[in-house]
């Protein structure tokens, strides 16, 4: 056993196979590193893992980071003293329905558009590859030939020999105890066998992460199910080397070893384990049977598989796995943290994205921040409320059966909803709102009719809301429409430095007026977009910040963690402003009637803000649009936003203002060509390739964040740029990563997609590439666009501007 090192420049919590690839990673830069691991390596969820090796994921990265681990995997596998049993027998994916088939096929084009190997294969392909198989229920069927399987202790094994073969340190059967901290930096980690003074900790402890990261003040909201699998008897009629089945609609996953089957289960409704805490001496521990749960998904693989009817079971296995509360696994720097890291929360699919893990951790460690755009699971995201127990419990059941369900657009989770709910949420329910979640946040996304249910009913084509949704754009764009924005983030900076700071720290020139509204955007170092967001100057000293609601934390503490050399001060006053939106080319003559100040054109020009006396409650009022129209944001006090709302939406016997919700919201912005930071805009882009170079100024006093770069960068739009799509047809809708097509050749994928109504068109929006045929204004001058949706291309036209009043006059009126 490895003694326990005084000092390690990194240490990390957990010995599961993310924890022993970031080891790894970290040790092939020559970073110091030391794994402490409680008990023994991959004694927790690693050592009983399915072992597959699949590689298209839902995003374009996550599909690269998995791509990454089968060729490490690969590599791994084919030196002399290592042994991983890896396998490439591909992978067959089955669809029984008409969703999950449209969800397969949108898949396959956006795999085969980051360079995966993804073939369509016919029904009786499909059955010559997997004999097995009773093709009864099957509609259609892929075939990924570079997916694989391999033994997860071996792989774990090889990655930790490696790691100490390069230096790291690798310390079994060695429980931590404390974590020790100066401020927000961890400065010492006490474990049984010694202490080791550290610069960086990384947090991959997998079930038990939730727990240590109590040891240093991180919340990490986790919660472990139950996972089922049957592995049945050897027999010489089960074909060798046969690919990977899944079949999601029976809920199942099925891998070939050595002559037997094993067969694996994502039910609909998981059970959620370990409410009362986890064992200490949990370790390769396995949970009882339970055949009432399992059975019936038993039942549904023996319809696909006959030969499971002739067969005995050898062993039926359940053991835990953690499941994060939005599916997606924690990654990256907690924000209020100087040196904690986490990577964790896998939802099963642990073995087949640790070497891509491994990697991306390494590259974040030593850099301290990510230089790919992997907000879909950094840790930035999680919220104060899910740090949780009956909240993870609830949703913890969930989570674990999204893995095989149909990924239907505009899904919205069933449990641990009804967490925060504005003041005016039960008006909202009484006029019909279908509410989604955002960031915990009730909304209205849509209202329904009358005699209409406010429920979704999902498909991949216009759902049953899209006529709903057509009458809120249309009040919008003709009259006037109320949206409720109150759970967007805000927050109140203050201070004698407030200038210099927020000149710092975004683009745009920040000593305007009092009064003014200021479109920006926030840099790394890298020139990458951190935020794209508003500032509002409410005195000399005082600025309101707006954002959304799922960037909440991670705005707020990338001022705070900037804010250490300046006399100013954040506070998060989300809770004492609501917000209502009124919106449209009749907003100003609506507002008029019901307040006593002047908010004509000269008196409230457009990007100006203004305080507001509405029905006796002082109020701010900014003129300022998501949607592109004349408009009004109105900042209310929380426990007024009741009492103003009822006095804004009369009804006294003729009719009131029209509701409008968020899906409203998203295509109003399509039409208008307005961002949406996490899709639209992130890290990997800057404010020249998103289109918004506008609010760049590099004649401020003092360099902004990021200027440097951002000046070596500026002529990167000429390279690379986001443009508008609209589909040559109205029936298909595009969402994101749809691939878009140039001459015949990929140039860039949809970042996301919403029906316009008003325009009455398909639309979405990207980012293309130049290439050594054409150039960025070639392709906008030829318009010899098509966009791959479903296995199939459909023109497209192109434009650098919007489709809706491109030149603003709405806007200004």
């Amino acid at each position: 056993m490895a003694s326990v090192p005084s000092h390690s420049e990194v240490v990390i919590i957990g010995g599961g196979i993310a924890g022993c690839s970031i080891a790894y990673h970290l040790a092939e830069k020559n970073i110091q590193v030391t794994l402490v691991e409680r008990k023994s390596l991959t004694c927790g969820t690693t050592w009983h893992a399915a072992g597959l090796v699949g590689q298209l994921r839902a995003t374009k990265n996550l599909t690269k980071m998995a791509k990454y681990s089968t060729e490490l995997y690969r590599k791994l596998n084919e030196k002399e003293d290592l042994s991983a049993g890896f396998l490439i027998n591909g992978s067959i994916s089955i669809a029984e329905n008409e969703g999950r088939l449209q969800e397969m096929s949108r898949g396959a084009s956006m795999g085969r558009s980051f360079g995966l190997e993804v073939e369509k294969i016919s029904i009786d392909q499909a059955k010559d590859k997997y004999p097995l198989l009773d093709t009864k229920h099957a509609k259609a069927a892929w075939f990924l030939p570079q997916d694989g399987q391999i033994n997860p202790v071996d792989i774990t094994m090889c990655l930790a020999k490696e790691a100490k073969r390069m230096g790291a340190n690798i310390i079994e059967k060695n429980r931590v105890i404390a974590i020790d901290q100066v401020g927000d930096k961890v400065t010492k980690v006490v474990t049984e066998l010694g202490d080791i003074t550290c610069d960086k900790i990384v947090i991959s402890a997998g079930m038990w992460s939730r727990e240590v990261g109590k040891m240093c003040g991180v919340s990490i909201p986790l919660h472990a199910c139950e996972h089922f699998y049957a592995v049945t008897e050897y027999s010489k009629d089960i074909p060798k080397n046969l690919p990977i089945l899944r079949n999601p609609d029976a809920h199942i996953y099925v891998k070939e070893d050595a002559g037997k089957l094993l067969i694996g289960a994502f039910e609909k409704k998981a059970k959620p384990w370990g409410m009362d805490g986890i064992p200490e001496d949990f370790e390769f521990d396995s949970l009882p049977n339970d055949m009432d749960h399992f059975g019936p998904i038993l039942l549904e693989a023996m319809d696909r598989l006959p030969i499971l009817n002739d067969l005995g079971i050898k062993t039926y296995f359940n053991g835990p796995e953690s499941f994060t509360p939005d599916d997606r696994y924690y990654l990256g720097k907690i924000p209020y943290k100087d040196n904690v890291f986490v990577s964790t929360g896998f939802n099963s699919i642990g073995i087949q994205s640790a070497g891509g893990v491994g990697k991306v951790m390494a590259e974040w460690i030593s850099n301290d921040r990510s230089k790919i755009d992997l907000w879909d699971v950094d840790v930035s995201r999680v919220l104060d409320f899910q740090d949780d127990t009956e909240y993870l419990r609830e949703r913890s059941s969930e989570s674990l059966g999204l893995l095989y369900a149909v990924h239907w657009p505009f899904y919205q989770f069933e449990t641990s909803r009804n967490k925060i709910q504005s003041p005016i949420y039960n008006h909202l329910r009484e006029e019909g709102a279908c509410f989604g979640e955002a960031a915990g946040w009730e909304r209205a996304n849509w209202f329904a009719g009358h005699n209409q249910n406010p429920e979704y009913e999902y498909s991949y084509g216009k759902q049953n809301w899209f006529e709903n949704v057509k009458q809120e754009c249309d009040a919008v764009r003709n009259d006037v429409g109320l949206f409720e924005l109150t759970s967007f983030s805000k927050f109140i900076i203050q201070g004698k430095d407030i200038v210099k700071f927020l000149n710092y720290l975004c683009v745009s020139e920040m000593n305007v007026p009092v009064g003014k509204i200021v479109y920006t955007q926030m840099l790394n170092a890298d020139a990458g977009t951190e935020a794209d967001i508003t500032f509002t100057r409410l005195n000399e000293e005082q600025f309101m910040f707006v954002t959304g609601p799922t960037s909440h934390n991670k705005d707020y503490y990338w001022l705070l963690s900037h804010s250490k050399n300046y006399d100013i001060q954040i506070k998060d006053v989300t809770k004492e402003y609501g917000c209502l939106s009124i919106m449209g080319p009749n907003s100003r003559d609506f507002l008029q009637r019901v307040c006593n100040e002047d908010i004509s054109n000269e008196s409230l020009k457009f990007g100006f803000s203004k305080m507001l006396n509405l029905n006796g409650v002082e109020c701010i009022i900014n003129r300022i649009t998501y949607v592109g129209e004349l408009g009004f944001e109105i900042y209310i006090p929380y426990n007024k936003l009741s009492e103003v709302f009822q006095k804004l939406y009369v009804k006294n016997g003729s009719a009131p203002i029209k509701l409008a919700g968020y899906h409203a919201l998203n295509s109003l912005r399509m039409e208008k060509g307005y961002l949406h930071w996490g899709h639209d805009i992130g890290i990997e882009e800057n404010p020249f390739e998103a289109g918004v170079g506008f609010c760049v100024n590099f004649k401020k006093e003092s360099p902004f964040l990021g200027q440097a770069a951002l000046e070596e960068k500026k002529d990167t739009a000429m390279k690379k740029r986001k443009v508008n799509f609209a589909l040559s047809n109205n029936d298909l809708l595009m969402y994101h990563n749809e691939p878009i097509f140039f001459d015949g050749k990929i140039v860039g994928e949809i970042t996301s997609g919403m029906y316009g109504f008003y325009l009455d068109k398909s639309l979405g929006m990207g980012y293309i590439s130049a290439n050594d045929s054409y150039s960025i204004e070639d392709m906008i001058n030829l318009q010899k666009f098509e966009i791959e949706v479903a296995e199939t291309k459909y023109k497209a036209d192109g434009s650098i501007k919007c489709f809706y009043d491109p030149g603003r006059e709405k806007i200004l009126r």
